[in-house]
């Protein structure tokens, strides 16, 4: 194979993978797909992920971790009051997962296979996400606003109450004229029982 002029990084193989999943879906893309259309021999992407399971956490882990980081900064933005980082916070995740089951259905259906084999990747992913949640809740308790002496269990409560919003075997249901209305109202309940 020829050489390409730039350098190969993880990064670039992880953008090419992406590209020859959409293409070839799950079950036939190879790393030899990936040198292919990098340029280079399949030896040079072992270099960077020793395993072709390696391969599918990294860019697994990459496609959750786009979400993870559009997220934090609601999490983080102590300026603001708890429960408006709340609704903001599950609204971004309804928001990001609906995006990407919309917008690109075939990298989404590619993404949902390669998440049923990740399970330790989307364990770490939920984690930080409930992790977020935390950090809003507990401001909330320490403001006063949210009632609630664990944090941490009212954060995962709330991540599984709106599962119907996030979790992609539910995908189908997005587009459903009345699933901004359901969301609304959900956590429309859940602030109310979470307020002291």
């Amino acid at each position: 194979m020829a050489p390409t002029s730039e350098t190969l990084t993880a990064e670039r193989i992880l953008e090419a993978t992406e590209e020859v999943l959409r293409r070839h879906g799950p079950a036939k893309a190879t790393v030899v797909d990936v040198a292919r259309a990098l340029g280079v021999s399949h030896g040079s992407v072992y270099r960077h992920f020793r395993t072709k399971a390696a391969l599918r956490e990294a860019v697994t882990k990459r496609w959750l971790d786009r979400t993870s980081e559009a997220l934090s900064g609601i999490a983080a933005d102590e300026g603001r009051d708890p429960e408006s980082r709340l609704r903001d916070w599950l609204a971004a995740l309804f928001a990001a997962k609906r995006r990407k089951a919309g917008e690109d259905p075939e990298l989404f259906a590619t993404y949902s296979v390669l998440v049923g084999e990740q399970v330790g990747t989307v364990a770490e992913h939920i984690a930080d996400l409930t992790g977020q949640l935390t950090r809003i809740v507990a401001a909330g308790v320490d403001a006063g606003v949210f009632g609630g002496a664990d944090p941490a269990a009212t954060a995962r409560a709330l991540f599984h109450a709106t599962g119907r919003f996030h979790d992609p075997v539910y995908a189908p249901e997005w587009k459903a004229p009345g699933a901004d209305a359901d969301f609304a109202a959900v956590v429309d309940l859940l602030v109310r029982g979470l307020r002291t």
